[in-house]
């Protein structure tokens, strides 16, 4: 059917503001978990670089090619309206705006009613840095800037796979984006075993990010969120949330990046955007950029369908 792409996300994104995310027996949970243990079981030499570097591929494909080859599977042998509903399941499980804005409001509360204790708490959820460092302007900023950075990872790469691979691309790319999480660090133990997942996670995030920072520029403020995607962006040291954060940051015209304190030491990052600090405020304006850039997508997408739908009646009469 012409129309199921559409269908689907909307399936999802309803399944997704209804329930949320899984509280028990979510699949990427479980997925992390497996992770975790095949990481330990083959990542035995982490400061030999050959033997790591073969170990985090082999680990790759263990983790990832039963689970694509069972979901290249499903593609095949459901039809109709089974498909649709494997479909719609599939992306909801994988993508979460709704748990995206729940993260980010449990910082921006507290903070907002001058719990700071409270919001250090929370951001420890969603980001990596040392938390307890951080003043009222650093947790909004880690906030601003995850909640920037998952709403590329987490809902518009989720959608850009799933139109473009179906099942098979929302799957891949969630289990690569996991992966890269967990084991995409520049220390000793990761260097080598978790190359294969962030370069894999690169290559698949490459076109969704520029997505990502094309819709923020036009939902936001277009002169400035361009000027920092076209500036900024190089800058970072990730090719692919450097024009995510950059173009968002210039989007809300806020003041992002710089200095962050980390377990392993204060890091050094280029600033990002401009203007205001990050405050509770930001955190909420990230949340509805993200919102109002799925609206964008669906309007594209069916404008898409109905376009192409169009043709083929045209040229059938």
């Amino acid at each position: 059917m012409l129309f199921a792409p559409f269908v689907v996300c909307v399936l999802a994104l309803a399944l997704d503001r209804m329930l949320g995310e899984p509280r028990r027996l979510h699949p990427v949970v479980g997925f992390g978990r497996l992770a975790a243990v095949v990481e330990k079981t083959l990542n035995v030499t982490p400061g030999t670089p050959r033997r790591s570097l073969w170990a985090g591929c082999l680990a790759v494909l263990v983790l990832t090619g039963p689970v694509l080859c069972l979901a290249v599977w499903a593609t095949v042998v459901l039809d109709g309206l089974l498909l649709l509903l494997a479909q719609a399941g599939a992306l909801w499980l994988a993508m979460s705006l709704r748990g995206l804005a729940e993260h980010g409001r449990a910082v921006a509360e507290p903070l907002h009613e001058g719990d700071l204790a409270g919001a250090r708490e929370q951001v420890s959820r969603i980001v990596s840095r040392q938390a307890s460092a951080l003043d009222e302007q650093g947790v909004a900023a880690a906030a601003t800037e995850s909640m920037l950075e998952n709403g590329a990872d987490a809902v518009f790469a989720s959608l850009f796979w799933f139109v473009v691979a179906g099942i098979p691309g929302v799957v891949m790319h969630r289990m690569v984006n996991t992966l890269d999480a967990m084991w995409g660090y520049r220390n000793p133990r990761f260097l080598y075993f978790g190359r294969a997942a962030a370069r894999l996670d690169d290559v698949m995030g490459w076109v969704p990010a520029r997505l990502t920072a094309f819709t923020y520029t036009v939902l936001g403020n277009r002169k400035l969120a361009w000027w920092c995607w076209r500036n900024q962006a190089p800058q970072w040291d990730s090719p692919n949330a450097g024009p995510v954060m950059a173009a968002g940051a210039g989007a809300l015209n806020v003041r992002l990046g710089g200095p962050s304190p980390y377990p392993g030491g204060m890091k050094q990052r280029p600033i990002l955007g401009g203007g205001q600090d990050a405050s509770p405020a930001s955190v909420e304006s990230a949340i509805k950029l993200v919102s109002h850039g799925i609206w964008l997508w669906l309007g594209i997408l069916l404008a898409a369908t109905v376009l192409v739908f169009l043709v083929v009646w045209v040229k059938w009469c």
